[in-house]
Order: structure tokens, then sequence, then C-alpha cells
């Protein structure tokens, strides 16, 4: 019998690994036939939202955005989507970001179909227009190498324009990749491991972590990682961007 008082997941002020055996299914409204998992929130001191959605058979998410973008990526399975009038069929690495104000929806899943979303306040910036809808696809021939380290590969997701406020990248570990340095910035990240095992220093805390974990990082969230294993440790995460660094 397992203790049920055990647990990898760790909440402190400015991280939080959260593991899946944790998991407390929530509602949200227009969200039906499917288990919803609010990952990461405001309520934990965040500026973005992560969650983590299985659809049921006959599962359907309808709604529009208002002030927050948001960003679905399909971690596995298929799922039919109409956003911004057009209908495509997701698969497994394929996602569809959904700006402000527009109408959105998921339906026709296959059973076990499971998503994962980013939400964030979208911040205009003068003299830029706000996105528009993107689909796009995890491409690994799109992936190059990171700081000149063949063990390091990033892709970014969304365009590298001042027009986006938030980035949206999948890093690639192979084995024995490592982070160069301590990285130590004014960027929040909420990520979600695809692939394999690492372990994840936070603020001189050590971690392990594996497929399926989710992990928040404040501002200046001191954080290195490695990857642990004999195959590639593999993961998609948001960060804030572009935007000015203060507001006085």
């Amino acid at each position: 019998m397992e203790i049920s008082a055990l647990t990898r997941s760790v909440v402190k002020h400015n991280h939080a690994i959260i593991a899946p055996d944790g998991y407390i299914n929530s509602n949200v409204p227009g969200w039906t036939n499917c288990t919803v998992n609010v990952i990461i929130n405001e309520q934990m001191g965040a500026r973005l939202c992560q969650t983590i959605i299985t659809l049921r058979e006959g599962g359907r998410l309808e709604g529009q955005t208002q002030a927050s973008q948001i960003f679905f990526y399909v971690v596995e399975g298929q799922v039919q989507t109409t956003v911004g009038g057009e209908t495509r069929t997701l698969t497994t690495g394929q996602f569809v970001y959904v700006p402000i104000e527009q109408a959105y929806l998921f339906e026709q899943p296959t059973e076990g179909t499971q998503l994962l979303t980013f939400h964030k306040v979208y911040e205009p910036l003068a003299g830029y227009t706000v996105p528009g809808v993107l689909f796009g696809e995890k491409d690994d021939s799109k992936a190059p190498i990171y700081m000149n380290d063949e063990a390091l590969r990033i892709q970014e997701l969304l365009p590298n324009a001042l027009g986006f406020d938030m980035a949206v990248n999948i890093f690639t570990y192979a084995p024995g990749g490592h982070l160069p340095m301590v990285e130590t910035h004014i960027m929040e990240h909420g990520l979600l491991y695809l692939q394999g095992q690492a372990i994840y220093m936070l603020d001189q805390q050590w971690y392990p972590v594996k497929k399926g974990d989710s992990i928040w990082m404040a501002p200046y969230c001191q954080q290195w990682a490695t990857t642990m294993g004999k195959e590639p440790s593999v993961y998609i995460y948001y960060k804030n961007v572009n935007r000015f660094p203060t507001v006085i």
C-alpha cells in the first residue's frame, strides 16, 4: 500500500513542482465532458494560467477569449478545432494560438485526448496590431542548437515579433545536456515535461522531474536543469516577452 502523504509536488513563494498525483479537478463553463486541472494561476502569485485538459468521447471546449490570449497544445490524441472561421484537425504535437476577443471550439476528440493551455492577459503595444490566429506544430528540424551546444535545442512556436507579448518554446536536452549557467532573469515560466526525466534546480533546491510534471518559476527564481537517464528530456514552456520591464 502506498503512503498517500508522499508526493514530489512542492509549492514555494516563487516556484512550484506540480506532479499529476495531486491533481484536483475543476469545472470551467463551456468546457464539457472533460477533466480540467488548473496547474498554475494567479492564486499562487503567478501572472499566467496553465491548465491540462483531458477530453472524453464527446468532449467539447467552447468559448471566447476576452482579456487573455490562450495557447492550446495537443499533448496526445486528436481533436477538431475551429478558430477564426477555420476548422482543422489537430493531433499530437500541434497547436493553435487564440488571440484576444476570438471565439474557439474544440470537438470530436479521440478518447483521452490531452490538451495543455497557457493563458496570459494581453498587453497592447502602441503601433503594433494584435496577433491573429496561428496554427503550428512541433518540428525538430526547426529547433536550432542553443548556445553552441549540440545537446541543447529550442524550437520557438510563436513568432519573435513585437506584437506578441508571450513566447512558447520547446526545449530538448539530449542525454548529458544541461543549461550552461544558472539563469536569473525577469521572465516568468510555466512548463510541462513532455518526455524523459531531469533534475531541476530552483533557488538552490534540487528536484527530480519527469514526463507529466509541471513547473512554475516566478521572475528571478534561479534555475538550472540537466537531463537524466538514457533518453532526451523535452519540455514545452511559456515566458512573457517584448514589453517594458517596469510601469514606473
